[in-house]
């Protein structure tokens, strides 16, 4: 048996993200990105545990993504939502990226998940937050 996988963070995405696109929709101009939000709320899932990254997204949430952290080149994060949650890119050895939007309490992720990388990601990390 192998070492038992434990979870960081399991959920959606910010509820924040929901309310301020609900906000937005009630101009014309804001409609697809309420359209976008609601989606995202209705079947986009992560779960960041001690082994892995997975996402399911997609139509009814039927595509499924899991990412290794041996795998992680990179983490670029952006901060939305008055800073209250916010984007994530990590990039791969493969020079794939996989993007987590709508990530709450991203910067306590972006830190779970660093500390899991290989020295060499950490130091990539490093650059980029100086």
């Amino acid at each position: 048996m192998g070492i038992r996988e434990e979870v960081y963070y399991e959920g959606g995405p910010a509820v924040g993200d929901l309310i301020i696109n609900l906000l937005l929709g009630l101009t014309v101009v804001g409609i697809p990105l309420t359209v976008g939000a609601i989606v995202r709320a209705l079947w986009l899932r992560y779960r960041i545990t001690n082994r892995r990254v997975s996402v399911t997204s997609g139509w009814m949430g039927n595509d499924r993504t899991d990412i290794i952290y041996s795998e992680i080149t990179k983490i670029v994060t952006v901060p939305r939502g008055f800073g209250t949650y916010g984007d994530m890119v990590i990039t791969l050895k493969n020079g794939g990226r996989l993007e987590l939007r709508s990530i709450p309490k991203f910067r306590a992720m972006y830190d779970y998940i660093n500390e899991k990388l290989s020295p060499a990601a950490q130091q990539a990390n490093a650059a980029k937050t100086k």
